[in-house]
């Protein structure tokens, strides 16, 4: 039996993998509520991309997926959280307004790069600006591993990858090597 990289099977399930040139440039924003049927189209292909990815993959800490990585250069992004059963969240032109000071390191994993993760600081809390549909700008507060997956996704509108996240002179590790850690995001309370 052949085995298949997790970034070739991902690129298999129709994710842009790292070295494309979408995944480096910053993505355009939708001007709202004028593009809406454009915004609605990408979100749909979203959901799509990130029901395909699940069905092979799961994915206990939550999952997201940004535009860029289904080769569409457009600021929208969805994030599934850890829990099943809450919402998905819709990002659409999504900001970063408020960052706390209060930061942590942790793992994170890429579709994009999905053979490696890497140890990652972000801010425990973070308050983003979305445009809604209609064109209205709504404000959201997200926390430890929720803000952690918001940040990411924003990131890569801005056309970031976690690697330009990681401190100077660490280098993501093989995923086969972070399985053997057994580690989850884990807060301190």
């Amino acid at each position: 039996m052949i085995q298949v990289r997790p970034s070739e099977q991902m690129r298999g399930l129709g994710v842009v993998q790292e070295g494309e040139p979408v995944l480096a440039e910053p993505a355009r924003a939708f001007d709202l509520p004028t593009e809406r049927g454009a915004a609605e189209q990408v979100i749909e292909k979203l959901f799509t991309a990130m029901e395909r990815i699940g069905q092979v993959h799961p994915f206990a800490k939550g999952m997201g997926i940004a535009a860029p990585q289904i080769g569409i250069g457009r600021a929208a992004a969805i994030v599934q959280p850890a829990c099943p059963d809450a919402p998905a969240i819709v990002l659409l032109n999504p900001r970063i307004t408020d960052r706390s000071d209060e930061t942590d390191e942790q793992f994170e994993g890429c579709l994009s790069f999905f053979d490696v993760r890497g140890l990652v600081p972000r801010p425990l809390r973070i308050t983003v600006g979305t445009t809604t549909l209609d064109g209205q700008v709504a404000t959201t507060t997200y926390e430890r591993g929720l803000a952690r997956l918001i940040h990411h996704e924003i990131d890569h509108l801005d056309g970031l990858l976690y690697t330009a996240r990681m401190a100077a002179g660490a280098e993501p590790i093989p995923v086969e090597q972070y399985r053997q850690t057994g580690q989850t995001w884990s807060y301190d309370k």
